[in-house]
């Protein structure tokens, strides 16, 4: 079986879905000259775009490293355009991120703007305002036309052994034969003549590059890699093309960064994390926490992130949540003893002597908790639990489509999951050994939701813990239920041997909708959480944004059930959740739009699409030939959307 370039920018040379013409971007190469920092160690850099993360060589002790290395990456037409750039101290005991800096590539096909040695500031990870460097860098692209132009000028120099800049009828079918083809002496001719536009009797590189770009032209059908070695056999020459330039570009020097990585986590531990080269994003268990390395999908970035989670935490959580014996101690105390843990751990966190841990906890959590986001300076929470529940400055969650009620938005910041229906939910996610929506609502009120699509908002420990209104209109019932506290934790969601979201304890607010009939908000108390605090009543009308409540120290889960055929979920959403793959969201992003209505007609503004999730490329149903959208740009923090105007 041939192997495929993956779609997703970063070049994945195996494993991924078919790139078709239309979606091929051109290349960018990316290169990290130097840095200034403001202490000497021995740094690092990792280079993040889509699924693909690359790593630097490790400066000697210095604090103005030099790396001088480069990277070329394959940009599609709706992919991935934020690239992360990351420093890291290298340590024995632990390698530390100390700042990073973003490049939005969304305009380097079409500026005129020089890109080379540019000087961009570093960041605090946990403080958008906070410069703690510097460092140069160039970054250039090459479209569709200069690609071939210069596989052109490659596949010439293979035979061009006078270094004419030409190749005989001789020379040409050499060059033919070397890729395994067997066509005969006449056919060989008939393509040389048509290659030889000038009629001289050689073919030059722009006449091979013509011939290269002709898209009726499937003579130089590549059978293996001359680089590599790796089988290609495609029947489009587009990706083998692909797939050599870059085989092509690693062999040109000592400072190309090394690749096989998805994430910058996974890249700064080196050795550890490390695939094998070029694996594809489908051989890696994203979507299941059966290690202590969760990966989700940053909509923002279109990147995979990493998850942060002590690994004796994992070890116990595994021992509980995903064997029999676990479940056998489920059974007979553990419920007890996870509520009387949440409940002492919450009273310490009320204590003054809590306020210690702030700091450490937004050491932990490098890069996920930004204080410049918080409403109040962190001096100013007198216990952890203060912090815990803290407030967000106005205007940094800005709430897509405020005005158009029509429009769905996500409730929290999370890790989002989305589905049609609870039967798919539970085929790509939840495993419990009963999950329904009538043990989640309760038989009275699940009556009106049976079969309706539902959203899942997991709330980590390091997010924003105020969850908000996903639609307008009015509350007409509340109903608290008493229940157990497990954790939330993927871990104990894909066990077979528990009912998290059913088994635990939680609190409902049915919501009366004009455009999407009634809506179930259910919000979900976890390991650590004992207390979840509504802020609205039976009567009150709400507008969607505004906070309905928020849970104090711990994990968390918000779940939002719609009425069937009420809603349509952006199918970016649905499909990373088809694939057991949850999305970094944010507060105020989208989520769905209401059936019958569009975003287009509405507004004329495009709604997300499946293209615009990277991991959904490889996904079966990016594979029925959807079409690319326009490419979705970062606008305040949040997914913006283009305009078709």
């Amino acid at each position: 079986m041939g192997h495929n370039v993956s779609m997703h920018a970063g070049g994945s040379k195996s494993g991924g879905s078919h790139l078709r013409e239309e979606q091929f971007s051109g290349v960018a190469l990316i290169q990290l000259i130097s840095a200034q920092l403001q202490l000497k160690g021995k740094w690092f850099a990792c280079v993040a775009i889509g699924e693909q993360t690359f790593l630097t060589a490790t400066s000697i002790h210095t604090d103005k490293p030099e790396w001088k290395s480069e990277r070329t990456v394959v940009l599609e037409a709706n992919g991935p355009r934020i690239v992360r750039i990351s420093v890291h101290e290298a340590h024995l005991t632990g390698n530390k991120l100390v700042c990073y800096c973003e490049l939005d590539l969304s305009d380097i096909f079409d500026s005129e703007t020089d890109h080379s040695n540019e000087v961009h500031n570093l960041i605090d990870p946990n403080s958008n305002s906070k410069v703690v460097g510097k460092i140069t860098l160039s970054y250039s692209a090459e479209d569709r036309t200069v690609t071939e132009m210069k596989f052109a000028r490659r596949l010439l120099s293979m035979m061009d052994h006078n270094e004419s800049g030409e190749l005989s009828f001789k020379s040409f079918c050499d060059l033919i034969k070397a890729f395994g083809n067997t066509l005969p002496v006449s056919k060989l001719q008939e393509i040389f003549n048509e290659a030889d536009t000038n009629k001289d009797g050689k073919v030059n590189t722009d006449e091979l590059a013509a011939l290269i770009a002709n898209s009726e032209v499937r003579t130089f059908r590549i059978n293996q890699c001359p680089v590599c070695g790796e089988n290609l056999g495609h029947d489009d020459l587009l990706n083998d093309m692909i797939h050599m330039s870059l085989c092509f570009d690693e062999g040109t020097g000592s400072h190309i960064m090394t690749g096989g990585f998805m994430t910058d986590k996974q890249a700064s531990n080196g050795w550890m994390f490390k695939l094998s080269e070029w694996a594809s994003f489908s051989t890696y268990d994203v979507g299941r926490a059966n290690t202590g390395h969760i990966l989700v999908f940053d909509r923002r970035t279109k990147r995979l992130v990493e998850e942060l989670i002590d690994m004796k935490i994992v070890l116990s959580m595994r021992a509980i949540y995903q064997s029999k014996a676990g479940l056998a101690l489920i059974d007979v105390g553990t419920k007890n003893l996870l509520q009387s843990i949440s409940e002492k751990q919450g009273r310490h966190m009320k204590t003054a002597e809590s306020k210690k841990d702030i700091p450490k906890f937004i050491e932990f959590f490098k890069d996920r908790v930004i204080v410049d986001e918080f409403k109040e300076p962190v001096e100013y929470y007198k216990t952890f639990n203060d912090f815990f529940i803290r407030e967000l400055k106005p205007g940094v969650r800005p709430i897509a489509y405020e005005d158009n009620d029509s429009v769905a938005v996500s409730a929290a910041d999370s890790r989002l999951m989305a589905f049609n229906s609870p039967d798919d939910a539970t085929r790509f996610w939840i495993k419990g050994r009963k999950f329904s929506v009538t043990g989640l609502l309760g038989e009275h009120i699940a009556k009106d939701f049976e079969g309706g699509p539902m959203v899942i908002y997991r709330l980590a420990p390091q997010d924003y813990h105020r969850f908000h209104a996903p639609v307008s209109g009015k509350i007409i019932k509340v109903v608290n239920i008493s229940g157990y506290l497990y954790t939330v934790n993927p871990i104990a969601v894909n066990s077979k041997y528990c009912n998290v979201f059913t088994d635990n304890k939680r609190a409902i607010y049915i919501i009366d909708t004009s455009d999407f009939g009634k809506v179930a908000m259910v919000a979900i108390g976890a390991t650590m959480v004992g207390s979840i605090n509504l802020s609205k009543k039976e009567g009150d009308t709400i507008k969607k944004g505004e906070q309905m409540g928020y849970f104090q120290f711990g994990g968390s889960t918000v779940i939002v059930v719609f009425q069937q055929s009420s809603i349509a979920l952006d199918k970016d959403l649905l499909a990373n959740s088809k694939r057991s793959l949850e999305t970094l969201v944010y507060l105020g992003m989208t989520v769905g739009v209401a059936q019958g209505s569009s975003y287009e007609a509405v507004q004329h503004i495009k709604r997300p699409a499946i293209t615009d999730s990277v991991a959904a490329l490889d996904h079966e149903v990016a594979q029925q030939g959807i079409q690319v959208t326009d490419s979705i740009n970062v606008c305040n923090g949040h997914l913006g959307l283009e305009t078709n105007a």
